[in-house]
């Protein structure tokens, strides 16, 4: 007798000893089976120590389990495209809100407006109308020179303040960089230095400065780890955790271009087709609490927070003082533009040797 036959003769069974109408509901329950508990599937750009508290709290505030992955934002962007015929990812978190706006213009993100949005700073509700409603700002950083003092000294450079600055020939083989193919944060940077300069200028300038630099990280956090360890004695990236490492006693810290300098509005979104949308919905709104966005300054990664009600912390820049660009995100976030840069920049200067 087949799986299904035995099922049905024994819930005739069951009805004939427990009545009618509980053998029913039992036949309804075995159709169902078992029932699934809440999860939600997140792809997170952040350090993976803050993708790892997120997580640690959303599971605790409400129960639901999260699967998650640390990748870089040109990683996470590559995998969505990827899996776009049978999403397996539910949110996106994290990475430049260029790079969601992307992935918005391919179709592979759905639309959402969460009610605690009316909480939000005006940039991160403008990153949100920008990309049509199909991410939102959650987080901002700056992006600077990072230079360790010991290796300075040791080599003979003077730290940079300037972008004019990388250019010194006493920096040769000392300058890492993230690798825009891979990383967000390198994506920001070319992109501001183009908006600062002109685009010819700006690749003229990565052109000069690619003897200085040794390595293109995968990771926009990598350089920064490389200059803290004394591996490398100048990095360019954002300013979250230089406070952490400067607490650790590493000898490192950070300088805001002369010139001026770019900056990050960090994304998220939910992915079309998402498998888990409840509980995706469930993060997004969570996450746009003043209680979830103090997380990351308590871990030591000093992001300006979306959220209005969030901790106010000294250790984060006062944008107030600084000269940045006026980023244009929804000219650099769209998917054309992004193909260009970066396939300039692998024409350029990814297809060169690095120090030469």
């Amino acid at each position: 007798m087949s799986r299904a036959m035995n099922a049905i003769a024994g819930n005739a069974i069951i009805r004939k000893f427990i009545g009618p109408v509980a053998g029913a509901a039992l036949v309804m329950l075995t159709a169902q089976g078992p029932a699934v508990a809440q999860q939600v599937n997140i792809l997170c750009a952040p350090v993976a120590e803050w993708c790892e508290a997120i997580v640690a709290a959303f599971q605790r505030d409400t129960g639901i389990k999260v699967n998650m992955a640390r990748k870089s934002g040109g990683e996470i962007l590559a995998q969505i495209r990827a899996e776009a015929q049978n999403p397996r990812t539910d949110i996106w978190f994290g990475g430049s809100v260029e790079a969601h706006m992307a992935a918005a213009e391919e179709g592979l993100l759905a639309k959402y407006a969460s009610p605690n949005m009316k909480d939000l700073h005006p940039w991160a509700v403008r990153a949100h109308e920008q990309a049509n409603g199909f991410a939102v700002g959650v987080s901002s950083g700056i992006i600077g020179l990072v230079h360790n003092s010991a290796v300075a000294t040791k080599k003979g450079f003077t730290p940079p303040k300037s972008w004019n600055d990388l250019l010194d020939p006493k920096l040769k083989g000392e300058i890492q960089m993230p690798n825009p193919n891979s990383s967000s944060t390198a994506y920001t940077i070319i992109a501001g230095l183009v908006q600062l300069m002109g685009e010819d200028q700006a690749f003229a300038f990565l052109a000069r400065m690619h003897p200085n630099v040794n390595s293109y990280t995968r990771s926009g956090s990598a350089p920064q780890k490389a200059v803290a360890q004394g591996e490398s004695g100048v990095s360019i990236g954002f300013n979250f955790d230089i406070p952490t490492d400067k607490a650790r006693g590493f000898p490192i810290d950070i300088v805001f271009p002369a010139e001026g300098t770019s900056y990050e509005v960090a994304g998220m979104s939910l992915v079309k087709g998402s498998r888990n949308e409840a509980a995706a919905k469930r993060f997004y709104d969570w996450y746009l609490t003043a209680a979830a966005q103090d997380i990351s300054a308590s871990i030591g990664q000093f992001h300006i927070p979306a959220h209005k009600g969030a901790r106010p912390d000294d250790r984060i820049p006062d944008t107030a003082k600084l000269k940045l660009i006026d980023y244009d995100f929804r000219t650099f976030g769209a998917a054309a533009k992004r193909r260009e840069i970066l396939a300039r920049w692998d024409r350029e200067i990814g297809s060169r040797p690095v120090g030469q």
